[in-house]
């Protein structure tokens, strides 16, 4: 029978703590404005390769998915329009589960490897809480290639695709708490399928991060009941000549599991779960769409590739069908989510919490945000309120006014710059430099 949760609140204390280091160096902030938590379940979402101008909501693109579960969720919650990944996918998921940048984690590209040293969200929620939470990924791992680094890591339950992709998205190895088998079910079925009853088999609040690997490469076409594509062609051809609908439909097919998987929990659960659905980078380049373009899309650190989408409803989330522009970091997620599990914290390594954005559209907000790459040694951006500077691996600079040039269309480096630019791109070189020590 289905856990009903019973919630009921609690007064966190603080204990006041004198704070004179930066975070940088790993040390806890706590919050000094406490609030009355309840224990909530966290459903954390991620899409693979999916980027705002493939999102509903977004102005970005102009061929939309067709994606009601959530719409629903984008009409009762927050759409944030400043959210920073990393360009590929593995260094956003170590910036989420360690509360770090790449430079501190180590974890810069695809193929790195995480160290189980590190503590993870789900440890770190599990140690401060009193083992209050089960948590659980499901879905897409691409943090290591040990079959048992996810249940070393603190994850009391791992089930999902180890690395990064598939050949097949129907013939696939699938790992479940450190055995592997060949699964021939659609991975976003039986991602679901997996998430669903690990839910119903919890008798405590849960974090349950979901990580579909569709609409990731190879581009294919989604069974025919999870999407509006309608019939296309399979063959290989016919995909390569026109990929967008097959894009198109894997995404579609991933909203529809999410709503067999928010329909499937009782009233009492929904009411108390709070959801994040999240792209991990950009739209790769054989589907991204104006004013992006193919060399701005997955793999760079321009607004294509490092700006993504974030939705955040239920639990929580007292403003209803708004929009915020507050800069924030994949990273600041470690944070808010220990923080919606009752931790009284503000900040932890490279990780700022924005709970408080969640209700409060006033709350303090990060000054800058930052982001890198691996790239014949490493590019970083790094941004403000109106200004993106880019340090390329090979010495070459740009600088946007990202206000009124929000798609990167002007370098204003080799341009007589203004004294506000130039005042701003000392700030930001300034705090890129310590960020990076």
């Amino acid at each position: 029978m289905r856990f009903k949760i019973i919630f009921f609140f609690i007064t966190i204390s603080l204990l006041f703590l004198s704070c004179s280091s930066s975070t940088e160096t790993g040390e806890i902030i706590v919050d000094p404005d406490p609030v009355i938590l309840s224990n909530p379940n966290i459903l954390l979402i991620i899409a693979d390769d999916m980027g705002k101008d493939a999102t509903p909501n977004y102005p970005e693109g102009i061929i939309k998915p067709t994606m009601p579960t959530l719409q629903s969720l984008i009409s009762t919650g927050i759409t944030f329009d400043n959210l920073w990944s990393y360009s590929v996918c593995t260094p956003t998921r170590a910036s989420i589960i360690t509360g770090k940048y790449g430079v501190k984690s180590g974890v810069l590209e695809v193929g790195d490897q995480i160290s189980t040293a590190e503590t993870s969200i789900q440890e770190y929620i599990d140690a401060n809480t009193g083992n209050e939470y089960a948590t659980a990924i499901v879905g897409k791992w691409h943090l290591s290639n040990n079959i048992s680094d996810p249940q070393t890591m603190g994850i009391d339950y791992y089930a999902g695709l180890l690395n990064g992709g598939v050949q097949s998205y129907t013939n696939w190895n699938l790992v479940e708490n450190g055995q592997s088998n060949v699964s021939t079910d659609y991975t976003t079925t039986k991602f679901t399928d997996l998430a669903i009853d690990w839910v119903d088999n919890q008798t405590k609040p849960w974090f349950l991060w979901l990580a579909y690997n569709a609409p990731h490469t190879p581009f294919h076409l989604a069974p025919t009941n999870l999407h509006t594509q309608g019939n296309l062609p399979t063959d290989q051809a016919s995909i390569d000549a026109n990929p967008t609908p097959y894009f198109l439909s894997a995404v579609e097919a991933m909203d529809s599991e999410i709503g067999r998987l928010l329909n499937s929990l009782t009233p009492v659960e929904i009411e108390n779960t709070i959801i994040i659905f999240i792209g991990d980078n950009g739209t790769p380049g054989q589907v991204v769409q104006s004013p992006y373009n193919r060399l701005r899309a997955k793999g760079s650190i321009y607004q294509g590739g490092v700006n993504v989408p974030m939705v955040i409803s239920g639990f929580g989330v007292n403003r209803i069908g708004e929009r915020e522009s507050a800069l924030i970091h994949t990273a600041d997620l470690f944070a808010t989510i220990a923080k919606i599990s009752g931790i009284s914290i503000q900040e932890i390594n490279n990780s700022i919490s924005f709970y408080d954005l969640l209700s409060n559209s006033n709350a303090n907000q990060r000054e800058f945000v930052y982001t890198e790459k691996s790239d014949n040694g490493i590019s970083y951006t790094i941004r403000n309120s109106t200004y993106k500077l880019i340090k390329n691996s090979d010495g070459s600079e740009e600088l946007y006014n990202i206000i009124t040039d929000a798609y990167e269309t002007n370098n204003l480096i080799g341009t007589i710059l203004s004294n506000d630019a130039s005042a701003n791109k000392l700030a930001l070189e300034i705090e890129a430099d310590i960020i990076r020590m």
